[in-house]
C-alpha cells in the first residue's frame, strides 16, 4: 500500500455557489470530511496544493492524513469534481475511515510472470479486457496493484480473476463468477493479414464505386435540367 499524504485545511461556516465562487478566487476550494457517524465537516484547501496531489494519481487509493486545526482526521477522497475544461480540482468529499472501514475501489491489473507463459513467449498478444478491477477492501489497506499471473499460460487463454493473487481480506466486488480479465491471442500470420488488407481494397474499391456511380447520375439530373 502506497504512503499517506498529508494536507493542511481549515474550517468553514459559507456554502453555497457564491460562497465557493469567492474561494477559488482566493485560491481555495471547498472540501468537506464525511462517515464514521459523525457530523460532516465543511473545509477549505490551497487549490494549487490539492491540484498537486491530484495530478500524482492515486488519490482514490491512498490515505490522507488530513490536519483541520488542531483536529486530525484519516481520510480517502471518494469523489473529486474537476472544472469541465481546465481539469482544476473544484471539489473533494473525504471520507472518514478506521481500520474497520472496508470500501470498494477500482485497482489497477498489474501481470507476472510473462516469462512463464507459453503463449507469451511465441510471441502471443494480450489482450486486455479489464485495466482496473473493483475490489472490496478494508480501507486502511488498500493494495496498490493487483497482480495477476500469465504462468502456463498458452495462445487461446482466458486469464480470469481466479489467476489474481488477492492480498488477505480482499475480494472481488463481482463474486458471482471467474470473470475474464484478458485473454491470450495467437500472433496473426501473414496470410491473415495479407487477406484482411485485401478485404479492406475490395471495400475501398466498391465504396469508390458506388461514389462514381453517383456522380454520373448526378450530372445526368443536371444535363436534363
Amino acid at each position: 500500500m502506497s504512503k499517506n499524504y498529508a494536507l493542511e485545511a481549515d474550517a468553514r461556516d459559507t456554502v453555497g455557489k457564491g460562497a465557493a465562487r469567492t474561494l477559488r478566487r482566493e485560491g481555495k476550494i471547498p472540501a468537506v470530511i464525511y462517515g464514521d457517524k459523525k457530523e460532516p465537516i465543511k473545509i477549505t484547501l490551497d487549490s494549487n496544493t490539492i491540484n498537486v496531489v491530484y495530478n500524482k494519481g492515486h488519490m482514490f487509493t491512498t490515505l490522507c492524513d488530513l490536519n483541520v486545526g488542531s483536529d486530525k482526521h484519516l481520510v480517502l477522497a471518494r469523489d473529486i469534481q474537476t472544472h469541465p475544461v481546465t481539469d482544476v480540482v473544484d471539489h473533494v468529499d473525504f471520507l472518514r475511515v478506521t481500520a474497520k472501514t472496508k470500501i470498494a475501489v477500482d485497482v489497477p491489473v498489474q501481470f507476472i510472470n510473462e516469462d512463464k507463459s507459453p503463449g507469451i513467449e511465441e510471441k502471443g498478444v494480450l489482450n486486455v479486457v479489464r485495466h482496473t478491477v473493483e475490489l472490496r477492501c478494508s480501507a486502511t489497506n488498500i493494495p496498490d496493484y493487483l497482480e495477476v499471473d500469465l504462468t502456463g499460460k498458452k495462445h487461446g487463454d482466458s486469464i480470469n480473476i481466479s489467476d489474481a493473487n488477492l492480498q488477505d481480506g480482499t475480494t472481488p466486488v463481482i463474486d458471482n463468477r471467474d470473470f475474464t480479465i484478458a485473454t491470450l491471442l495467437a500472433p496473426k500470420k501473414l496470410e491473415d493479414i495479407e487477406a484482411e488488407e485485401a478485404a479492406e481494397a475490395d471495400a475501398d474499391a466498391a465504396e469508390d464505386a458506388a461514389d462514381g456511380d453517383d456522380a454520373a447520375e448526378e450530372s445526368k439530373e443536371d444535363a436534363g435540367e
